[in-house]
């Protein structure tokens, strides 16, 4: 069978299905680990800021790594670490402190994921044809997508055989990264930009427009992972839901409209002013995160996590084209910071959660005083943290106002 970059596209669209995957599975296992391995709300969060951190780590090397052993040996070797990280999760806790664990499983994923995120969308880019807005937001979606199947995959499993099998159910997912595997080693592969013509990270480094363009991305992944990573723990706990009906009208709906937007935009990409979409995605993602912390109706504050999936779902691409499109010669080196600096929000929107979550449930406010069960307080605590989440919309609006303002100049001229 004679292989083609439509091959390619497909092998790029399961990469960030497997994104998806070793990103949120954990999260949909969080209070499965809380309760059988009896760890804490720090822990969790502890679990979660690490797991960026090391994928953070990642994306500072990854350009380096990518452009001295290509992109195919690197997507092949970020398949294999998320199989490998995928088998720990349910092996490892057998063997070993649980907490330590996870954390090990949690790491190899995250080392995977993070050369995914640098890889997947520069090898797009890369590929023959004009529509590369378009392409990268189809791609996009694809995490969305996988988002979806996980969750709702994942709540018929428990739906058939409980919660107290869940150890069988990462081994199952990592069947994902091992066909993707696979994939990667006869599909072909392209670069980008040749070696020579690349602009150096340095130089992207003293660049203001882009500096602007790294904080969006910094703010889109903060925006996206907060309520990713917590509006299932939010729906059970914190709004008396249950699992299956949380998971399903939260984050499943989340992922849902998510990729529906990222979809809507890859037929509009040459019509519309990026720009100006960010802007009222800003707007929107407010609305939505009012909705969600403030609702004091449970069907109505799941409705609020839900289009926050719509108000996000293109700042991360929209960005990266756009970033694209200023910066044509960026190379991996742009990729790689995008990449870190997307990571750097997922990082800080789910901890600042849990951090302000946490001081809310620790105060003694009068204010609190009124709260008798430890529902309400988590009810309470939670629509707190996720309240303060509005601040990254806000910040992107300022950067958009900002870019607005600055004439781009094309690394072409460079």
């Amino acid at each position: 069978m004679n292989f083609s970059f439509k091959h390619t596209l497909y092998a790029c669209f399961i990469g960030y299905v497997t994104q998806a995957v070793v990103s949120n599975l954990p999260s949909l296992l969080l209070i499965i680990f809380q309760e059988q391995f009896n760890l804490s709300l720090e822990k969790i969060a502890l679990l979660i800021t690490i797991g960026f951190s090391v994928q953070i780590c990642i994306d500072i090397i990854a350009g380096k790594v990518v452009d001295r052993i290509g992109y195919r040996a690197s997507i092949i070797i970020a398949n294999l670490c998320c199989v490998g990280g995928l088998a720990c999760m349910s092996i490892l806790p057998e063997y070993m402190e649980p907490f330590w664990a996870l954390l090990i499983a949690i790491s190899l994923n995250s080392v995977g994921g993070g050369f995914i995120e640098v890889v997947i969308s520069p090898i797009v880019e890369a590929l023959p044809g004009e529509e590369k807005a378009s392409a990268m937001s189809v791609l996009h979606s694809f995490y969305c997508w996988g988002l979806v199947g996980v969750i709702f995959l994942t709540t018929l499993y428990f739906t058939i055989f409980g919660l107290r099998n869940w150890i069988y159910l990462p081994i199952i997912w990592s069947i994902v990264p091992l066909i993707n595997t696979f994939l990667f080693t006869i599909v072909p592969v392209r670069e980008l930009v040749e070696q020579h013509e690349r602009t150096s990270m340095r130089r992207l480094l003293t660049l203001k427009t882009f500096w602007l363009l790294f904080v969006l991305m910094i703010c889109a992944g903060a925006a996206e992972q907060a309520m990713s990573k917590w509006s299932s723990l939010y729906a059970e706990r914190g709004l008396g839901v249950s699992k299956a009906f949380g998971d399903l009208l939260g984050p499943c709906a989340f992922a849902a409209l998510m990729g529906l937007a990222r979809i809507f935009y890859s037929k509009l990409a040459r019509k519309v002013d990026m720009k100006k979409l960010l802007m009222w995605s800003s707007v929107l993602c407010i609305f939505s995160y009012l909705i969600a912390s403030l609702a004091l109706d449970p069907i109505v504050a799941l409705i609020g996590c839900a289009l926050t999936g719509l108000a996000i779902g293109v700042m991360w691409p929209v960005t990266i084209s756009l970033s694209s499109e200023t910066y044509p010669r960026g190379g991996n080196s742009m990729f790689a910071l995008l990449a870190l600096g997307g990571d750097i929000g997922c990082a800080i929107g789910p901890s600042a959660v849990g951090i302000v979550s946490l001081a809310v449930s620790h105060s003694s406010w009068s204010l609190i005083e009124e709260i008798q069960t430890s529902s309400q307080l988590a009810e309470f605590s939670l629509r707190g943290g996720l309240l303060l989440t509005i601040i990254f919309p806000i910040i992107i609006i300022v950067c958009i106002r900002q870019l607005q303002k600055t004439k781009n100049v094309s690394v072409k001229v460079l």
